[in-house]
């Protein structure tokens, strides 16, 4: 080929995101790609509205507007805070900044896909480490760290899983990485979690300059649809970073979207409430139909079928597209045997539980 790209490019599956329509089926209810159930702020909709008078103009190139809103927000340097087009970006610009050919990438087993893309699209090595029931496993993450371990990944809470690590075993993940390491803490659901041993990395990040954590305005915020993360880094990492993202890419009504997002705190507040009370009511009735689901701390749950000719996660998936429902299958995360959902608005969740009731109940 003329034009072969460099290696691992072409190992790479592209990304399939959730789906959002079933052939044959008129509006039906996507929960599958874990956005928030209340959408997004009023204040924030108002906000990206009266922005768009400003579309003729290109950004301020280092999104000043959304880090000041951040570092207001947590009480961080804007400095030492870099916005992208999603926290993908992010995830992907910090393996381009720092990976070498060869380099090794380490992730949990059921990681987000994005990890893996990653790397192989900067012709790293990715490692793909053993989880212990669906939970990033420390030891075996540790065990698997060699002399050409660049980065290592920690969704946490993670994704499809639900799951999350300790603040203290998070630390001693780092601790057992080489100063010239990269941590990277992927805490997309980070504000969901109602758990006094968690922590989302900010403290860790601020101490250590090999500890980077980015973070998304698309769950709780409700604004998928704009592309908004952030990152918080060490000033040398900020330096690469604004070093090699596109410029202007983040754009003005995203911005403003994003701040006026993080100071609505009621919408926030009852988007929390809502998660909690649907979360609860619906891990205990799917346990209550005879099928496993981890204690989630997320906006989202993972169903674990039996192999059971007529109750296979296929089986379950196809029935609920027919009745309007569009879950996410979890066979490209190496668990085929389960089925993700989003919690969604009250009506959506309603609705699934009578589906799900219904297909668990058939001969």
């Amino acid at each position: 080929m003329a034009f072969a790209p460099k290696p691992g490019v072409l190992e790479i599956a592209p990304y399939v995101g959730g789906r959002a329509s079933v052939p044959g089926v008129v509006a039906p209810i996507k929960l599958s790609s874990n956005e928030g159930a209340l959408g997004p702020s009023p204040k924030a909709l108002a906000a990206y509205t009266a922005a768009t008078c400003d579309v003729s103009i290109y950004p301020e190139g280092s999104a000043q507007i959304l880090r000041e809103a951040v570092g207001a927000a947590y009480g961080l340097d804007p400095a030492r805070i870099v916005c992208g087009n999603g926290s993908d970006e992010l995830l992907t610009l910090i393996a381009n900044a720092y990976l070498r050919p060869g380099d090794e990438v380490l992730f949990g087993e059921h990681s987000f896909l994005v990890y893996k893309i990653a790397a192989l699209a900067n012709s790293g090595v990715p490692v793909s480490v053993k989880e212990k029931d669906r939970r990033v496993d420390v030891d075996a993450m540790l065990a698997a760290v060699t002399p050409k371990t660049k980065l290592v990944y920690l969704a946490n809470p993670a994704n499809p899983t639900g799951t999350y690590l300790p603040f203290d075993e998070v630390k001693r993940l780092h601790a057992g990485l080489s100063p010239d390491t990269l941590l990277v803490l992927d805490a997309a659901y980070a504000e969901f979690v109602r758990r006094n041993d968690y922590d989302a990395g900010i403290a860790l990040c601020l101490k250590h300059d090999n500890v980077v954590m980015t973070r998304t305005f698309s769950k709780v915020y409700g604004l998928a649809g704009l592309r908004v993360g952030w990152a918080l880094v060490s000033p040398a990492v900020a330096d690469v970073l604004n070093r090699i993202r596109m410029p202007f890419n983040v754009s003005i009504p995203a911005q403003r979207a994003g701040a006026a997002a993080m100071s609505d705190h009621d919408h926030l507040q009852a988007a929390l409430d809502h998660n909690t009370l649907w979360r609860d009511r619906l891990t205990a009735a799917i346990r209550g139909l005879g099928l496993a689901v981890d204690d989630s701390v997320t906006n989202f749950l993972l169903i674990r079928f039996p192999g059971t000719p007529g109750k296979t996660a296929a089986e379950a998936d196809r029935y609920l597209c027919e009745h309007g429902l569009i879950l996410r299958g979890m066979a490209a995360y190496g668990l085929p045997e389960s089925l993700r959902l989003t919690i969604g608005p009250a009506d959506a969740c309603e609705k699934f539980l009578q589906v799900l009731t219904a297909f668990m109940a058939r001969p």
